[in-house]
C-alpha cells in the first residue's frame, strides 16, 4: 500500500481564473489649505481647488485602482475618483485612467497601452500623487496636460532590468514615476481626459529617460516633447473674447527632467519651453504664445531610528511659469513665482501627514478678470490613507 501512494501523482493546482487575480488598492487624501492665510484671492485652479475664499476642508483625492493580468501578455488597469470638483460641486465620481497594456514579447518588455492614460511628458507629471511629495504638481509642465492624461495608443519599450529598477523605486520608497518605459511614443486626441476630440488632429508625444547607477546613486536624466493642434471647447470661452474663427491653436513642447533620488538626498528638477494658446489682456483675445518655466525640489530621506516603517520626507520647491494655460478660462495667462517648504511623515504604509507653507506671487488673467496679480502665504495640510 505504501509504495502505491508513493507512485500516485500529487493533484494538479487548479488554474486561477482571470477575475481570480484582480488586485484592489487606493488612497484618499483630505485637505485643509486656510492656515495663516495672507490673501484669500490667491487661488490656483489647476493646483487644489480649495484654495482661497470659500475653502475648506477637502477631499483632494479618493482613488480606487482595480487591476490585474487577464492573461501573460494582457494587463488592465481602471482607476475611478470620487473627489472630482467642478463649481461647488465636490466628491463626483470621474474616471482618470483606464486602459489595456498588450505586451509584444515574452518578457512584455515591448507592449502598447490603449485606452485613457497618463500621457507620458514630465517626470513629475508621471508620478503618482500618492508618492509625490509637494502636494501639487508644478504649474509648468502640469499645464501641458490638464488631470496628465488622454485618450490615445502608447508604444513603451524598457528592459525588463530596468522595470525591475522602476517597481523597486516604488516598493523602497525614493519616490520613482512608475513604469512609463525608457522610450515612449504615443498619439492621443491632445484635448485631455473626459473631452471629446474637436478636430481631425492627433498629437504625437515621445520621452526617452534612462535611471543610471552611480556608486550608490542614482540618477534619472530624461527628455521629453509633443506636438499638436488644441481647439478651445465652447464652455471655456468667454462672451467677445476674440480669437481664430475655429479657436484651434498650435500646442507643442519640448521639456529636460533630471531626477536624483533621495538616498539619503535627492533633487527632481524639470524645464520646458514652447507655444500654446494663452489670453493677451492688451487684445481681448486669445493668441499662439511661448511659454517657459520649470521648478526644483530638493528632498530628504529620514527613516526613523527606533521604527522601521516611519520615515521623513523634508522638503523644498521652488517654480516659476510664465505662459497660458489651455484647459482654463480664456486659456487663462500665467506668471507664477512660488516656493514652498515642507514635510511629509509616514508613520506607516497606510498612513502620512504633509503640511507645507507656500510663498507666492501669481498673476492670471482672462477676459473677466485683468490685471489680477495675486501675492501670499499659507499653511497647507493633508492627510493620506493609503490601502
Amino acid at each position: 500500500m505504501a509504495s502505491i501512494a508513493q507512485d500516485q501523482k500529487p493533484p494538479t493546482p487548479a488554474v486561477k481564473k482571470w477575475y481570480e487575480t484582480i488586485s484592489l488598492r487606493g488612497y484618499m487624501q483630505l485637505r485643509y489649505n486656510r492656515l495663516f492665510e495672507t490673501n484669500e484671492l490667491l487661488k490656483c485652479e489647476q493646483c487644489d481647488r480649495s484654495w482661497g475664499k470659500g475653502g475648506g476642508f477637502f477631499i483632494r483625492r479618493g482613488r480606487m485602482i482595480f487591476s490585474g493580468n487577464l492573461t501573460k501578455n494582457i494587463f488592465f488597469y481602471i482607476q475611478p475618483d470620487f473627489g472630482s470638483a467642478s463649481g461647488t460641486a465636490q466628491n463626483m465620481f470621474q474616471i482618470r485612467d483606464a486602459y489595456i497594456d498588450l505586451g509584444l514579447d515574452s518578457k512584455n518588455e515591448f507592449r502598447f497601452r490603449i485606452g485613457q492614460s497618463k500621457v507620458p511628458f514630465g517626470f513629475e507629471n508621471m508620478q503618482s500623487s500618492q508618492n509625490r511629495l509637494p502636494l501639487d504638481r508644478a504649474d509648468a509642465l502640469n499645464s501641458a496636460v490638464a488631470n496628465e492624461r488622454d485618450m490615445g495608443v502608447f508604444f513603451y519599450w524598457v528592459p525588463q532590468k530596468t522595470r525591475t529598477f522602476f517597481a523597486n523605486a516604488i516598493r523602497d520608497n525614493i519616490k520613482g514615476s512608475g513604469d512609463y518605459g525608457v522610450f515612449a511614443f504615443g498619439v492621443y486626441n491632445g484635448q485631455t481626459a473626459n473631452r471629446a476630440e474637436l478636430n481631425d488632429n492627433l498629437h504625437v508625444v515621445s520621452r526617452i529617460s534612462y535611471p543610471i547607477q552611480i556608486g550608490s546613486q542614482i540618477i534619472e536624466p530624461g527628455i521629453q516633447g509633443y506636438m499638436g493642434k488644441y481647439v478651445l471647447p465652447a464652455d471655456l470661452r468667454s462672451t467677445g473674447v476674440r480669437a481664430v474663427k475655429s479657436f484651434e491653436f498650435r500646442d507643442q513642447r519640448i521639456a529636460g527632467s533630471f531626477i536624483l533620488y533621495p538616498k539619503p538626498v535627492g533633487i527632481q528638477a524639470e524645464y520646458n519651453i514652447g507655444r500654446g494658446p494663452q489670453f493677451n489682456p492688451a487684445t481681448d483675445s486669445i493668441e499662439t504664445r511661448s511659454l517657459n518655466g520649470g521648478y526644483i525640489t530638493i528632498s530628504s530621506f529620514i527613516p526613523s531610528s527606533n521604527k522601521k516603517e516611519m520615515v521623513f520626507y523634508p522638503f523644498t520647491r521652488v517654480q516659476y511659469y510664465k505662459g497660458g494655460k489651455k484647459h482654463e478660462l480664456d486659456a487663462r495667462a500665467y506668471h507664477v513665482k512660488e516656493m514652498e517648504i515642507g514635510l511629509e511623515w509616514q508613520l506607516n504604509k497606510n498612513f502620512e501627514f504633509t503640511t507645507m507653507y507656500t510663498i507666492s506671487e501669481r498673476r492670471f488673467e482672462d477676459m473677466r478678470t485683468k490685471d489680477n496679480f495675486q501675492k501670499g502665504s499659507l499653511l497647507r495640510l493633508q492627510a493620506q490613507l493609503n490601502f
